[in-house]
Order: C-alpha cells, then structure tokens, then sequence
C-alpha cells in the first residue's frame, strides 16, 4: 500500500490553502520536511514518518475527523441545502475542510447531540438497523405522561404507517401545569428556548418532562410515537447515540472532536454484535 503522497496535496487536504498558494509557500521557503526546505511542491512524502513544518508549525496529518455536534434547532442536518443553514455551516473551517457528514439525522427544529464525520465505516456501522443503536432524548410533551404510555412504548406502539416500534424505555422526569414550566431543573434552558406561547397554546393542562430510549430511527420517530398515544412534542433534544453522550459544556450551535476514549468506545461498539 502506498504511503506517500505529495506535499502539496497534504496540505491542501488539512486547509492550509489553495494548491496554488501553498506552491507559492513552497517556493518561498515557508516549509521544511524533516529540517530541510522543501523545493518542490509536488515531493512525495510519508505523513506518518515525515516531519513537515509550516511557516514554524509542525503539521499534523490525519485524513479522519470525529465531532461532537450540539446541533440547533432550525438547522437542517445535512452537508448543503439551498434554502437552510446546514449543520456543516457550524463547522470552524479546519474541521469543515476533511468534509465530514453527519451520522444520521436529527429534524430540524430538534436540538442535541449530532455525531459528523468522514469515517464511513464507522458511521455506517452504526447506522445499521442490526446494530439497534440506543438513541435517548430528553422533552417536553403536552398531557400528563405516566405509566399507560411508558408500557405502551415498552410493548411497542403503532405508527401512523402501521409500523409497529421495537421496545422503548420512557422515564417520566416532570409533570406541571403549562404556566408553571418549567417545573424542573433541566427544563429550564429549553423552555427559555422555546416560546412560552408554544405551552399556553398546546390546549393542555399539563405538561411532562421524559426521557425516551428508542432503538431505530424512523423518520420523526419521537415525534409519531407520542401522537400514537394522543400526546404532542413541543421540544426535543437528543442527549445520546450508543455510548456518546451530549457535552453539557456544548451551548446550542457549539462542537468539538470527539476525544481519543470517545473514538475508542465508538470503535469497540461498533465491533460489538448486536444481541
């Protein structure tokens, strides 16, 4: 397997500039491969052995990104969109630059934790429905949720397509009046959100803060299971995928990479057949 490739290319490919503007870097002497100027910018070199400086700065080679995503509501999860900002927008430009794609899909006006990358095994991987990834969400449902619907969603429930769900695990986290909410202390930053209008306007009188683990992902799963049981979504947030949880140093909007150890249970799970 080759494993070189040239310089140019390299550093093109991590958004250190155009290929013409880094032969430009070359031909002025900004970058040395192993404490030596490098002349030509189309040299082979090695990305795993080569010590490459740019203007002062070793360049560190990689071809993979993983990020961490508290995606916003009113973005669409998708890499281009000719009427909506896209998930990618929010990328800072080194990031944005490997291309990453994001595994799966959150709905537009749902928040939370959104996985991007360019590691198409691994995101296949964990989209198969073999696999039954747990996805958990966190929201805010019209009605006083409780037992009925927590064994309803454990049978599983019937969809407006006739799909019958697989098993699903819903914890009950608060129950208030709509003009009381938020009623607990997670609710808080999402109904700040939110437009309180959505609650006075949801003919309820009640609302329920839950906890819902689902184990597939079919479109505006959350969503449709609860109108099966006669109940509305009025804000939904995705706090895990598998083993990955949301950051809650991450605001709305913000992301970082995934650190080793996240890549790591990531990997392991992926390998882990499904029971």
């Amino acid at each position: 397997m080759k494993n070189t490739m040239r310089l140019d290319k390299m550093l093109g490919n991590l958004g250190y500039g155009t290929r013409s503007g880094i032969k430009a870097l070359v031909r002025q002497g900004g970058v040395t491969v192993n404490g030596e100027r490098a002349k030509d910018p189309g040299m082979q070199v090695d990305p795993g052995r080569d010590i490459v400086v740019l203007d002062g700065e070793t360049v560190r080679y990689r071809d993979t990104v993983y990020v961490l995503l508290h995606k916003p509501a009113g973005v669409v999860s998708a890499t281009e969109d000719s009427r909506d900002r896209t998930v990618l927008d929010l990328l800072d430009p080194e990031l944005a630059v490997f291309s990453p794609f994001p595994v799966g899909r959150l709905d537009k006006d749902t928040e939370g934790l959104l996985l991007l990358t360019n590691d198409g095994k691994l995101s296949h991987d964990l989209l198969s429905p073999r696999k039954h990834v747990p996805k958990t969400y966190r929201a805010i449902v019209t009605g006083e949720v409780g037992e009925t619907e927590a064994e309803a969603f454990r049978r599983g429930v019937e969809l407006d397509d006739g799909y019958v769900t697989m098993p699903a695990q819903l914890r009950v986290l608060a129950v208030s009046a709509p003009e009381e909410a938020p009623s607990h202390p997670e609710m808080a930053e999402p109904v700040a959100r939110m437009a309180r209008g959505r609650l006075r306007d949801a003919e309820s009188n009640a609302v329920s803060w839950i906890e819902l683990t689902i184990h597939e992902g079919k479109f505006h799963q959350v969503k449709r299971m609860f109108e099966s049981v006669g109940q509305q979504v009025l804000y939904l947030r995705r706090v895990s995928m598998g083993p990955l949880e949301l950051d809650p140093s991450l605001a709305p909007g913000e992301s970082r990479e995934l650190t080793e150890s996240e890549i790591d249970s990531l990997r392991q799970y992926r390998k882990e057949e499904p029971n």
